[in-house]
């Protein structure tokens, strides 16, 4: 298996279409202007998503806005997530970012002092790190740490840690730094086994790695729009499986969360109230319109690609620019390449020496090509607006760096 073929559950991705990646490609005005490889930064928008937006806008110019019609996209942007990730509509809250989402399901719980979470905090961002701290000085829960190996979420280690007080374990779908995948289905099977909640940080595999709740068992898993979504900043979804949300009591709670019946919303409550079902209850309206408009749009075009097809193309680019800076003699994290590979390339890996890469950051940006540098590493990251011809600049521009006489080492 090569990341080019990826495997989702033993079943093979479909093979990417060049046509629909051409076409898709066509929508987007930046991948014209960029050699743009910044998708884990946050992503580019297509043309067609600017018109939904364009819409809204014009909306509330014209009208003021029509708040049935608001809460229709938000509900449409919430069902498209749901298919894109097969789960049901009110297992999905809509929340402002990743760091809400995570604190959500985290300060829902009711914890005990001396209950524990594992976690790899080498591999995390720092939003999954600090809210297990604050709920440590909290309320005495016990954060139980989990060394990486060399770059993976260790699975194995993380299963062993997992003990009579382990409430939840937290993880990374894919990591930021160096972008590899954790083996979500071994990890889940574990806690699903233990009644350990399974907590899961979706950044940067939404919208571009394949997603199956009803397969997968994932508790909870927090995603924001602006990356592999394709839309903008200040939104996100919270999936929480059903079963599991029915157990959460929101530490904040707003009359989208309770469960109103045939009521107005405006109408007055009291103390006598019900939750809504599912993750709903974890909605606090009203919404980020604009970006709902936006990730309905985009969300409708990555449903139309399909995101089987959309991670066979995006982690074949990776795999083939990885293989190419191998060549010119650049270290790659990760190599030789294996189901932990995915969208991402990071040049540079644990120890070593590693200045050139400022440098070369330099050089690449001042011709145009968008990418990032996460703790002195350069990181490339691919979407379905991305082809061959990405990946043949770089190397390009790489080569040519290198030939100037420009120091590269390891």
């Amino acid at each position: 298996m090569t990341a080019s073929q990826p495997m989702i559950a033993s079943q093979p991705i479909p093979a990417p279409r060049g046509d629909v990646f051409a076409a898709a490609r066509a929508r987007f005005p930046g991948a014209a202007k960029w050699t743009y490889l910044d998708v884990a930064g946050r992503g580019i928008l297509p043309s067609t998503t600017r018109a939904a937006v364009d819409a809204y806008l014009d909306m509330n110019v014209a009208d003021g806005g029509d708040k049935a019609a608001m809460f229709a996209m938000v509900e449409s942007a919430r069902a498209r997530f749901a298919a894109l990730i097969n789960a049901a509509p009110d297992e999905i809250a809509i929340i402002k970012n990743i760091s809400e989402g995570l604190n959500a399901v985290a300060c829902a719980y009711p914890w005990r002092e001396g209950d524990e979470v594992v976690v790899c905090a080498e591999r995390e961002h720092p939003n999954n790190i600090y809210l297990w701290h604050n709920l440590a000085r909290r309320c005495g829960i016990v954060p139980v740490q989990v060394a990486n190996e060399g770059g993976h979420v260790p699975v194995e280690r993380m299963i062993a840690a997992i003990g009579p007080k382990t409430r939840m374990v937290s993880v990374s779908s894919t990591t930021f730094l160096p972008g590899f995948r954790t083996d979500l289905d071994t990890l889940g099977a574990a806690c699903r086994e233990r009644g350990v909640i399974l907590l899961v940080d979706g950044a940067q595999s939404a919208g571009i790695l394949a997603h199956d709740m009803a397969r997968t068992p994932v508790d909870a898993l927090v995603v924001s729009t602006q990356k592999g979504l394709l839309g903008l900043y200040g939104m996100g979804f919270l999936y929480v499986r059903r079963a599991v949300a029915e157990g959460l009591s929101p530490v904040y709670l707003a009359r989208f969360g309770v469960d109103l019946g045939d009521a107005h919303e405006a109408d007055g409550g009291n103390d006598d109230y019900a939750l809504m079902p599912g993750a709903r209850r974890f909605d606090l309206g009203n919404h980020n319109f604009p970006a709902a408009a936006a990730v309905d749009a985009s969300m409708a075009m990555l449903a139309d690609v399909g995101v089987p097809a959309i991670e066979a193309h995006a982690c074949g680019l990776a795999l083939s620019l990885a293989e190419g800076l191998k060549d010119l003699g650049l270290p790659i994290w990760g190599l030789p390449p294996g189901p932990h590979l995915a969208n991402m390339v990071t040049v540079g890996g644990p120890g070593g020496d590693f200045s050139w890469a400022e440098p070369l950051y330099a050089h690449l940006a001042q011709n145009g090509v968008k990418l990032s540098v996460r703790r002195g590493l350069l990181r490339f990251s691919f979407h379905l607006y991305n082809d061959a011809s990405d990946v043949g600049r770089v190397l390009d521009l790489v080569r040519g760096w290198r030939d100037a006489g420009n120091r590269i080492s390891s």
